[in-house]
């Protein structure tokens, strides 16, 4: 274990002992409580007492006690790290709500591993000062905390390139630069997608980056739209080669961004894939945007339910245009 303590009282030998082994359980016996103690475990030793037997009660109580207040330590330790962390996450993620300037949100966020709120998909809306709504949704490789983290700082690193007014390149660009500089493994990359839905709702602006196609609702039809895409970010730094594009956007239409969690899960026909998102969206064609939401992510769960459910993270982000409130 190390060293002795230099210290001769018992209050330092039992902080060594702790120091040595944060999870044990400490029992401190002392005077006649010790001899007898120690008596007794060497007569179970040695063969002098029946192995069936216990060990005297006051000495089992003494025992029984130390042990659960190590487990009840641990239990209220655990328990705090816990509420930290949730709390932690939960203050990371951000607020998709959009109700104002003939906008509305609808969203579903969950991560592929348990017992976390955040996971290595992001995205994000923010409204600009001139009214438009601009929309981010990504994917950074890989699981775990790392992703979760990365993810994190890509998605505060767009809001602030937006708030500064940066074009959607741009915004690529300083992704880019985060991400390489951030990344804890250099084969690390994210794939990224940045809208721009004008002002007076009529046109939206699409720039890609290796991001899957989105969903586009129109007077109730849904079809897939797939812009033209660029390099994932981080991927081969410095190489994007991403370029903007441009599409209508009438009042009343909605457009559905998702990362790719979403369809890659398997199926009783194989993988589900964008033919059979698609197919599935247009049976639900009907719905408002967050019963819309909910009812693809759950047929969704519920065809790959047999072959160990979606096991990546999947985030998907509904944006309307409110009809009447375009120009």
């Amino acid at each position: 274990m190390g060293s002795t303590p230099a210290g001769r009282t018992l209050a330092d030998v039992v902080t060594w002992v702790r120091r040595q082994a944060p999870d044990a359980a400490v029992l401190v016996l002392e005077g006649a409580h010790a001899s007898h103690a120690f008596r007794s475990v060497a007569d179970l030793v040695q063969g002098r007492v029946d192995h069936r037997r216990s060990a005297p009660d006051e000495f089992c109580r003494e025992i029984w006690v130390a042990l659960q207040r190590a487990v009840v330590g641990r239990t209220v330790a655990g328990e705090e790290v816990a509420r930290d962390n949730a709390v932690l996450e939960r203050g990371l993620l951000p607020d998709l709500t959009l109700r104002a300037g003939g906008f509305t949100t609808a969203f579903h966020y969950a991560p592929g591993r348990g017992h976390t709120l955040l996971g290595g998909d992001f995205c994000d809306v923010v409204r600009g000062d001139d009214g438009s709504a601009h929309v981010v949704m990504g994917d950074v490789s890989g699981h775990g905390a790392a992703a979760a983290a990365l993810g994190v700082h890509l998605r505060l690193a767009w809001r602030t390139a937006v708030l500064c007014g940066q074009s959607q390149v741009e915004q690529l660009h300083l992704l880019e630069r985060i991400l390489t500089e951030e990344r804890g493994e250099e084969e690390t990359y994210a794939t990224v997608v940045c809208l721009v839905l004008s002002p007076h709702r009529r046109t939206l602006r699409t720039v890609t980056a290796g991001h899957p196609g989105f969903l586009h609702r129109h007077k109730g039809e849904v079809r897939w739209v797939e812009p033209p895409s660029g390099l994932p970010v981080g991927l081969f730094p410095g190489q994007g080669d991403w370029r903007e594009s441009e599409m209508a956007m009438p009042d009343g239409d909605g457009i559905v961004l998702f990362t790719d969690g979403l369809y890659e899960g398997r199926t009783g026909g194989g993988r589900l894939g964008e033919e059979g998102l698609l197919r599935l969206a247009g049976r639900l064609a009907h719905l408002e945007a967050q019963t819309f939401v909910d009812a693809l992510v759950g047929s969704v769960s519920l065809l790959a339910a047999p072959f160990g459910g979606l096991r990546d993270d999947v985030a998907v982000l509904h944006l309307s245009c409110d009809e009447g409130g375009g120009a």
